[in-house]
């Protein structure tokens, strides 16, 4: 395992998904970097950093009850309006996203956090 790996988890504390990603960390004992999205929004380079990964459709949650009551599902909207929903309503988003370095996952993607460690599977 690299020595100085920074973990940084973006989620909420209300998030199981979250609470499981920093479980993941902690049990392996990596020190890890927590953001809570609901005390302090993603930057728009942080944000960005994950678009440019994955695309933005795929930081949504669809399935979750943040997107259907905000009536996403069946709206039309730019990415710049999304974004500035997602800033506003981070539940929105696919939770956790997590940060190694370069690598990144979104959701609960234990196979990823292996990989940000170096573990193999």
């Amino acid at each position: 395992m690299p020595e100085a790996i920074n973990v940084q988890i973006f989620g909420l504390k209300s998030s199981q998904e979250t609470r499981a990603a920093e479980r993941f960390f902690r049990e392996r004992r990596v020190p890890i970097q927590n953001r809570d999205l609901s005390q302090k929004p993603m930057a728009p380079a942080e944000i960005r950093r994950f678009t440019g990964r994955f695309g933005l459709p795929a930081l949504l949650d669809t399935e979750g009850r943040a997107y259907v009551d905000a009536g996403l599902k069946y709206l039309r909207i730019t990415d710049a309006d999304l974004l500035a929903r997602i800033e506003r309503e981070p539940k929105l988003l696919r939770l956790p996203l997590v940060r190694a370095g370069s690598r990144l996952s979104i959701g609960r993607d234990e196979e990823a956090w292996k990989a940000m460690l170096g573990v193999r599977a």
